[in-house]
């Protein structure tokens, strides 16, 4: 039920719809090398066979599955003499081209740089990735969506009244419900949801006048649940993760459980899952509630502990809570400000006063802890002296966000960079102590 022409060709209007760059290249058999990105039964493969029945170049289809380096290069050399000897170019489909490695890859790149084929891969998985950047700059990548079910939809109902290549020779009464079920559970998935049909369509009794009766109940017996595009090393699997993250950071419960629910149900490894909740719980919510991060790594310990399916519920109370709680990442700011100051900038010296002097000879010769003012022995156990090196006096780091429980350490921050002097508590011991000794 491939589609043999771009008029019977369903979705993806923007990419090969009337008027689109790629459509015009096609017709007029100009296209370049390509690359096909998108989710399994999206037309990728129907796509690059359109292509195959519209252009007057030689066309040839490797499977990265099963081709090794050695076909690459065969088929490379007789693109070259067919140019030679016919004047004809060359056009080499390959299916699934993330599964090339390297070598293989790299054995593509000098025919596709001068021209003696054009390639068109098709990839389930991010070309940025699994492709060799070489041989992604030289091709035009297009990136086809999942079908909507009104696609699916269109597709179902040509197979069904289809002779030649459809079910319409097996006299198919599909109810509306039974096709709804069907398309639902196919995902956008075209492929997921004509071999349902057909299965469905197969395993129907016919009734006395040969017509097979397709109705809910017999629908949901051959597919009981949806097919899930989840993929738990590609694109599928780091974009929920990162929808994950982002619901909780952006304050939305609801949004952050069902995430957890897509990972969850597509089988996801339970403690990457909490050591995501973990990560947002210091990153997004930080010092604003402070609970958030001693929730996320209980979570994350439950999760060890007891494993699925028990640990959705850990896992649900541990995002929600950091959806949920007020937001701030001032924590995380500070510390790459200071690892930027670290890397970038000359190490500063330890102050002299700061230093440890584990012997009284570093005190009295070098001047180790000399000076050091104890906080606890002033007025609010504060005290104003320098803490950084010489060099970063007066830099900030840490600015604490005016949410949450953030907001009270914000405003003593602010109390305690203003101190200019620090006087001694009368209330506590006032003899003069040297630390000068103390490893602390």
């Amino acid at each position: 039920m491939r589609p043999d022409s771009l008029d019977g060709f369903v979705g993806h209007a923007a990419i090969v719809g009337p008027g689109t760059v790629l459509r015009q290249a096609i017709e007029g058999d100009r296209q370049t090398s390509l690359i096909f990105w998108g989710p399994p039964g999206s037309g990728k493969t129907t796509l690059a066979r359109i292509i195959a029945a519209t252009t007057k170049a030689h066309f040839e289809q490797l499977s990265a599955v099963s081709a090794g380096v050695a076909d690459v290069r065969r088929l490379i050399q007789q693109a070259g003499q067919r140019s030679v000897t016919e004047g004809r170019r060359t056009v080499v489909f390959i299916d699934e081209i993330h599964r090339f490695n390297k070598a293989q890859q790299d054995a593509l790149l000098p025919a596709v740089e001068d021209g003696t084929i054009s390639l068109i891969g098709a990839t389930t998985e991010n070309p940025y990735f699994e492709v060799i950047s070489a041989l992604v700059s030289r091709c035009r990548i297009f990136r086809l969506e999942a079908l909507s079910d009104d696609h699916v939809r269109e597709l179902a109902e040509r197979a069904l009244v289809d002779q030649q290549r459809g079910l319409a020779r097996l006299r198919p009464q599909v109810d509306a419900a039974a096709l709804d079920h069907l398309i639902a559970t196919a995902n956008g998935d075209a492929r997921t949801a004509l071999n349902a049909l057909e299965l469905a369509v197969l395993t129907a009794d016919p009734d006395a006048g040969g017509v097979r009766h397709v109705d809910i109940t017999h629908a949901i017996d051959v597919v009981q649940r949806r097919a899930s595009r989840y993929d738990k090393l590609g694109d599928q699997h780091f974009d929920t993760a990162s929808a994950l993250i982002k619901s909780m950071r952006g304050s939305d419960p609801d949004a952050a459980v069902y995430w957890l629910a897509r990972m969850i149900d597509a089988g996801e490894d339970a403690m990457f899952i909490a050591r995501r909740i973990v990560i947002c719980a210091a990153e997004d919510v930080g010092n604003a509630d402070p609970r958030a991060l001693l929730v996320a790594t209980a979570a994350a310990q439950a999760t060890a502990m007891i494993g699925l399916p028990e640990a959705r519920i850990p896992l649900a109370q541990a995002a929600i809570y950091v959806a949920c709680a007020p937001k701030s990442n001032a924590s995380c700011v500070a510390i790459d400000a200071a690892l930027s100051d670290v890397r970038e900038a000359p190490p500063g010296a330890v102050p002299l006063h700061l230093r440890n002097a584990p012997h009284p000879k570093l005190a009295a010769d070098h001047g180790y802890g000399v000076d050091y003012k104890y906080p606890h022995d002033f007025t609010g156990h504060t005290v104003a002296q320098a803490y950084l090196p010489p060099e970063l006096i007066g830099r900030v780091y840490y600015r604490p966000a005016a949410t949450g429980e953030e907001g009270e350490t914000a405003a003593r921050n602010a109390t305690k960079r203003g101190l200019t002097d620090g006087s001694p508590d009368d209330t506590l011991p006032s003899e003069s102590k040297d630390y000068s000794g103390s490893r602390n």
